[in-house]
């Protein structure tokens, strides 16, 4: 939320040349500043084509309580658009983005529309994933939400963050950066979905999420 000035003073103070905008999904806090950063430097938005239309109506994507308490904040209704230039992504597609090449993994359960980011290994670091609201250290996105769904999320839960190294680091949307190995260790929800994969009898957890 309000990244906008903090982009600004980044890009200017080391002299970087913006080349698009990333988006996991479209809940209002990962979407607030989109349509002003890719207006400020004339780039596209990449978001998956499920969460598209939270671009411009991300009340849609809050539960009641959450959409009057954001009204209220903001002194009533608030303008949302588009950016100018859209580009949709899907899952296993391939994008290369200021020079770095990115797989997006589709990964709903948090919302239709959800995607992860994951740059592979390089020479001098493991691979990254930028993970959104899917998969926290510790934790894993709520479901509760519109367009969130506990079947989808324990499938991407399995088949997203299971077959990656260990090694690789997660950057999740909000707290701490970890690892898939710590996270396959220690997070009790993907550790439960991996136990009952390995027992070959997956069912829905009653996480309350």
């Amino acid at each position: 939320m309000d990244a906008t000035a903090g982009v600004i003073d980044v890009v200017a103070e080391r002299g970087l040349t913006p080349s698009a905008v990333l988006v996991t999904h479209g809940h209002l806090d990962h979407m607030w500043s989109v349509l002003p950063v890719c207006r400020e430097y004339g780039v596209p938005a990449y978001i998956h084509p499920a969460d598209r239309p939270l671009l411009a109506d991300p009340m849609a994507g809050m539960g009641s309580q959450m959409r009057a308490a954001f009204l209220q904040m903001a002194g009533g209704a608030a303008d949302f658009a588009e950016p100018e230039h859209v580009r949709e992504v899907v899952d296993q597609c391939d994008l290369t983005v200021a020079g770095l090449p990115i797989r997006v993994l589709h990964n709903p359960g948090h919302t239709k529309g959800s995607v992860s980011f994951r740059l592979p290994a390089a020479d001098d670091r493991p691979a990254l994933v930028f993970t959104g609201d899917f998969l926290f250290a510790g934790s894993i996105g709520r479901t509760d939400l519109p367009g969130g769904d506990m079947t989808e999320m324990v499938a991407s839960l399995g088949k997203v963050v299971l077959p990656m190294l260990d090694d690789t680091v997660v950057l999740p949307g909000h707290g701490e950066t970890t690892t898939v190995g710590a996270e396959r260790a220690a997070n009790p929800y993907l550790r439960e979905v991996a136990d009952q994969l390995r027992a070959g009898s997956p069912s829905i957890p009653d996480w309350g999420l």
